[in-house]
């Protein structure tokens, strides 16, 4: 009897994709010029420059990216557009631009977080060089008359911080600060005489709070007139009021009433916007004259914009008209009208069977545009998968590693649906589908068909003369269930045998080596 062996099993060793997640800030002023370094990203990584390049070392964030690069040579994070704050941010306080940086080989994700800081490269502006106010000779001193405020571009101290009134004996300044905005009053200190004097040239001026200061003058031209000695007063000084966001066209928002005590034409009263309403809240809103009625004419959407400051003035029909202003503060409530968004930074859409526990496979990055609970996402897999999501330090960011082993033999490959629901109401879904291939490691032994083996020799076989055929089968794929055969020596009864017959290391194939005789 001649018992085969198993031949020798080779395995091959794979590596696993580690990720490493840091996260640094730098901070720039918006006047920096293209090509100045902000920071060196490798060096505050702990990153070896000099594999920077070969790792492809690289920002990989959206538009905002393109304002700054990483030099792979030394790992220095330089400006490569120039920055304006105004234009990426607006007059939001905090300008912070995200910036995603990745290293390949193996795979880390760092963020950077570049805060823009304002400059007082703006300064002041009125919309219109002269204003004309007509006041009633019969006016009582302490009257009031709102000016138009000036615009800044700038935030902080940088915008507009102070009102200046040149010199005069009839009026002076108030300033009231209504949310952000500091809007300047005309005050009638003493009374106006039109038979002395019937216009008073005055001159506002608006100052920011930089270094030096910038400022803008507006002429006031003040006309002293006659008759209609009382002006229209609104039942409230600042209104406010809530609506939701994609609110239906002519919706009513709110109803404004200005009272005068005059009688006649002096005591009627109309509406209109003020002066620094800008065009885009006209498309929006439109003001009935006659009632007082803010209704919306245009898509109403919490993300471009959450509040709406609107300043209304009611004038008398007397001659000369009597005004008095109002704030219509109107607060955007959020509806869940926008999905999560999944983005798959990297994928390794082929792992070894023999991967750990813990492998990173994927990188999920998930966000939402609205805010509050509608903008809170909750991912999960597909079931009975083993595979699983892991958190993030960063909020919305996971890892998709192995949470079991792998068995290419039994599963080959796994189409995963990634599931990211938002906590709005309702609830508003987005799928995202990962095809993953499970590869071979050799992980199993050849076969034989029948073990031990029984076989009968005859005497005097002629030498090439074919014995029997052997076969092996390995579940193994490709090189790794290749099989090849071979009889084994050591030992007498083994050695006798191995002078008698000789097996083909590919086909299996046992032939006669010279004639045997069995006396």
């Amino acid at each position: 009897m001649i018992t085969w062996p198993y031949p020798l099993v080779f395995a091959a060793l794979f590596c696993c994709v580690q990720v490493i997640l840091a996260q640094i800030k730098y901070s720039t002023p918006e006047d920096v010029k293209v090509g100045a370094i902000i920071g060196n990203v490798a060096k505050d990584l702990g990153l070896d420059v000099g594999t920077l390049i070969s790792r492809r070392f690289r920002i990989v964030s959206g538009a905002q990216g393109t304002l700054f690069e990483v030099n792979p040579n030394n790992g220095a994070l330089y400006v490569h557009e120039n920055v304006d704050r105004e234009q990426l941010c607006d007059r939001n306080v905090a300008c912070l631009l995200d910036l995603k940086i990745v290293v390949e080989n193996p795979l880390e994700v760092h963020y950077v977080t570049v805060e823009i800081i304002d400059t007082n490269d703006n300064r002041p502006s009125f919309a219109e060089k002269e204003k004309v106010i007509e006041i009633a000779e019969t006016t009582l001193p302490g009257a009031r008359f709102q000016l138009p405020g000036a615009r800044d571009r700038d935030v902080g101290v940088n915008a507009v911080q102070i009102y200046k009134l040149s010199q005069n004996d009839h009026f002076h300044l108030e300033i009231r600060d209504r949310g952000e905005d500091k809007i300047p009053f005309l005050v009638l200190q003493r009374n106006l005489d039109r038979e002395r004097k019937t216009n008073h040239s005055l001159i506002l001026t608006a100052m920011d709070g930089g270094t030096p200061p910038k400022s803008a003058n507006l002429s006031l031209n003040i006309k002293v007139l006659d008759n209609n000695d009382n002006r229209p007063v609104f039942s409230q000084e600042v209104y406010s009021v809530t609506l939701q966001e994609n609110a239906p066209l002519d919706k009513t928002i709110i109803k404004v009433q200005a009272t005068d005590l005059d009688e006649g034409i002096n005591g009627d009263v109309e509406y209109t916007f003020g002066g620094d309403i800008t065009s885009s809240v006209l498309r929006l809103f439109t003001l009935d004259r006659l009632t007082g009625e803010i209704r919306v004419i245009g898509e109403i959407d919490y993300e471009t914009a959450n509040v709406y400051n609107l300043d209304v003035q009611a004038s008398d029909k007397g001659q000369p008209p009597m005004t008095t202003d109002c704030r219509i503060i109107i607060k955007i409530q959020d509806v869940n009208d926008n999905k999560p968004e999944i983005e798959v930074t990297s994928i390794s859409s082929i792992v070894p069977e023999d991967s750990k526990q813990g492998t990173v496979v994927a990188l999920i990055t998930v966000t939402d545009a609205d805010s509050g609970l509608n903008s809170k996402v909750i991912c999960h897999l597909t079931e009975n998968v083993p595979f699983e999501l892991k958190p993030s330090f960063k909020e919305n960011m996971y890892s998709l590693v192995t949470k079991e082993s792998l068995d290419r033999e039994t599963v080959s490959h796994y189409d995963i649906s990634i599931t990211a629901t938002d906590c709005g109401e309702p609830p508003l879904s987005t799928f995202k589908k990962l095809n993953i291939q499970v590869s071979d490691v050799n992980d199993n032994f050849p076969e034989f068909s029948h073990n031990p083996l029984e076989l009968y020799l005859t005497e005097n076989n002629a030498a090439g003369a074919s014995i029997f055929s052997v076969s092996a089968f390995d579940k193994d794929c490709n090189e790794n269930a290749a099989v090849s055969y071979q009889i084994l020596r050591g030992g007498a009864g083994r050695n006798v045998i191995a002078s008698f017959v000789n097996i083909h290391p590919e086909s299996g194939q046992i032939t006669a080596l010279k004639s045997f005789d069995f006396e």
